[in-house]
């Protein structure tokens, strides 16, 4: 069953999906401010994959972007996007499949963090494709032995100091930020 057909559980502190596999959660805080202030560092347009909890949106928002462009594929998430983008006229919400999506344009911030992702190897050719010279990228990346699976050619990380989440799906006490210059 494909991520957008399962039923989702939100709690205050996460989204988890029937099965009891969290999807969110809100010790990412941290990780999904340092993103935002780095793809946002233009103040221009974003393109944030992946809604989850607003976290990320939140601190986007709070950076004073141009625009802000969001793809997301569960039902259950795309209504509480709509909910969160009410009143914001910076906000276009694409919903559906990121790499299947029309009409985009380009952008100079690009940000994804998808769950249950079956297009994740795909990402590189497609943020290059609608990122504009100079864009900043990051990406979630729980895998520090593969950080740069994406094949990156101009990719730094940058150590982000975190609390390791109580269930140990990911149990450090630094997150690898991923920073890659287009």
């Amino acid at each position: 069953m494909a991520f957008k057909d399962e039923v989702l559980i939100f709690e205050d502190t996460k989204i988890v999906h029937e099965s009891g596999v969290e999807v969110m959660m809100d010790w990412e805080i941290q990780i999904m401010e340092k993103s935002a202030e780095y793809i946002c560092s233009s103040k221009g347009d974003i393109l944030e994959i992946g809604f989850g909890m607003g976290i990320c949106s939140d601190y986007i928002q709070a950076q004073g972007v141009n625009s802000h462009t969001i793809i997301e594929i569960h039902p259950q998430i795309i209504e509480k996007l709509k909910t969160w983008a009410e009143g914001k006229s910076n906000v276009t919400i694409v919903e559906g499949d990121w790499n299947s999506v029309e009409g985009l344009s380009t952008y100079d911030g690009i940000f994804i963090d998808t769950y249950g992702d079956e297009n994740w190897l795909d990402f590189k050719d497609f943020a290059t494709l609608t990122a504009n010279p100079g864009a900043k990228i990051t990406y979630w990346n729980n895998f520090t032995d593969r950080r740069n699976e994406h094949r990156f050619n101009s990719i730094e990380f940058e150590s982000i100091p975190i609390t390791p989440d109580a269930n140990k799906y990911f149990n450090e006490n630094t997150y690898s930020m991923p920073k890659v210059s287009l």
